[in-house]
C-alpha cells in the first residue's frame, strides 16, 4: 500500500513496502538476545518526484530510525526500498555508492553533522570529488556556486564550521547535500535545532530549492505547524507504524486517527484571546520492545468506541475517504466487519468520531 498511487500515476520516484527495523536487544553475561526494538514494524509508502512527505510523531515513534533506514544509514532488518523501480537494497559496492548520490540527507544538528577539522568548502567539495563530477578549478566553482545557492558567499570557503551560527551551519550542510545533485533527501527535524527567527528562512530556502531542482523530500519533524507548510501529505507514526497518511490539507482539516486528533489539539494557537481545546493523552508512550497488542494506541485512546477489540485486533491500515488512509477499526468505513470485531469482545459499533479542534475566543 502507497497510499497516492493510481493505474494513471507516474512510477514514484521512492517506493517503501513494508519496510521493518528491529533492534535486538541482548542481556547477561552470554549476551542473549531476549527482545527487539520494534523501531519501523511495516511502514509503506511511496513520493514522487517535486513531492514532499512529512512525517510526524512523539519522540521515539521511529522517525528517524525510517529516514535512515530508507537510506541504508543502517540497515533495515526486511522490507523493499525501490528507486526509479529499482531495488536499492539488493545493490553493494560501487552500484550501492552510485545509488546514494541520488539519496541524500540533512540532519538535525548542523554543527555535529559538520566535520570541524574540514573547511566549509572541503566538507561541499568531499561529495563532488567522491562521485567525480568535478575536479580542481570546476569543483571549486561548483562549491562557491552552491553556498551561493543557499545565501551564503562563496569567500567563506576557505572557513571553518566553528565560525558561523545554527542557521548558516545548516545551510551549508544543505550545500553539501546538493552538491551531488540528489533526487531526493531526508530533511531530518532540520530546524528544530534553530532559534524560530531563522527556521522560517531555512525552511523557505528548501522550498525554494525543491521548486528549483524538483527535489523530493521526506521531512521528518515533531513541529507539525513546520510540516503543514512544507509538506504535500503527512504520514502519522505511532511506535513504528504508519497510523494516519493523508494530503496535508485532509489531515488538517479532518485527522480521523484518535493519535493524530491529539497531536493536532497541542498545536499552539499564535492568538493570546483563542484557545484550543486540548486532547491529553493518558499515561506514556509504550516501549518498543513490549508493544500493547492490538492496536498499539488502545490504552491511550479516547474515541468514545474503543472497547475490547481494540485491544485484540491489529488495524490495517486502510482507505477512510480518497487518498486518506487510517489504521482504527473504530472509524468507518472499515474493512473489519462487525461480527469479526463481536467475535473480539467489542460492544460499540464503528462511529465516525471527529472532535472539534477549531480554535475559539477566550
Amino acid at each position: 500500500m502507497t497510499g497516492n498511487q493510481s493505474a494513471a500515476d507516474p512510477p514514484p520516484l521512492l517506493e517503501v513496502r513494508n519496510l521493518v527495523k528491529h533492534f535486538p536487544v541482548h542481556t547477561g553475561l552470554l549476551g542473549r538476545k531476549t527482545a527487539v526494538v520494534r523501531a519501523v514494524d511495516g511502514v509503506s509508502f511511496a513520493i514522487s518526484a517535486g513531492e514532499t512527505l512529512g512525517v510526524v510523531g512523539e519522540s521515539g515513534c521511529g522517525k528517524t530510525t525510517l529516514g535512515r533506514a530508507i537510506l541504508r544509514l543502517i540497515e533495515p532488518t526486511s522490507g523493499e526500498i525501490l528507486v526509479e523501480g529499482a531495488d536499492f537494497r539488493a545493490v553493494r559496492g560501487k552500484k550501492l555508492r552510485a545509488m546514494r548520490r541520488h539519496l541524500q540527507i540533512v540532519f538535525q544538528d548542523p554543527f555535529s553533522s559538520l566535520n570541524p577539522r574540514m573547511t566549509i568548502g572541503d566538507a561541499v567539495r568531499e561529495g563532488i570529488v567522491i562521485h567525480r563530477l568535478a575536479e580542481g578549478a570546476e569543483a571549486d566553482r561548483r562549491v562557491r556556486h552552491l553556498l551561493e545557492e543557499v545565501g551564503l558567499h562563496g569567500e567563506i570557503a576557505n572557513r571553518y564550521p566553528h565560525e558561523f551560527s545554527g542557521g548558516q551551519r545548516q545551510r551549508i550542510g544543505i550545500a553539501r547535500a546538493l552538491a551531488v545533485q540528489p533526487q531526493f533527501i531526508v530533511c531530518d527535524e532540520p530546524v528544530s535545532a534553530l532559534d524560530v527567527s531563522v527556521q522560517a528562512q531555512v525552511v523557505n530556502l528548501l522550498l525554494d530549492l525543491q521548486r528549483d531542482r524538483r527535489l523530493a523530500y521526506l521531512f521528518i519533524s515533531h513541529d507539525l505547524r513546520v510540516v503543514e507548510q512544507v509538506a504535500t501529505r503527512v504520514a502519522v507514526m505511532y511506535l513504528g507504524r504508519v497510523v494516519e497518511l493523508a494530503t496535508a490539507d485532509a489531515l488538517y482539516r479532518e485527522p480521523l486517527m484518535p493519535y493524530s486528533q491529539a497531536l493536532l489539539s497541542a498545536i499552539p494557537v499564535p492568538d493570546p484571546v483563542t484557545r484550543r481545546e486540548r486532547i491529553v493523552l493518558s499515561g506514556d508512550v509504550p516501549s518498543p520492545a513490549n508493544p500493547p497488542t492490538g492496536c498499539h494506541f488502545h490504552p491511550r485512546c479516547h474515541h468514545p468506541g474503543r472497547d475490547a477489540a481494540c485491544a485484540r485486533i491489529s488495524p490495517p491500515l486502510e482507505e477512510k475517504a480518497p487518498g486518506h488512509w487510517v489504521a482504527c477499526i473504530k472509524q468507518p468505513p472499515t474493512t473489519v466487519p462487525w461480527d469479526v470485531q463481536l467475535q473480539h469482545g467489542a460492544t460499540n459499533p464503528p462511529s465516525r468520531y471527529l472532535p472539534d479542534l477549531t480554535a475559539i475566543r477566550a
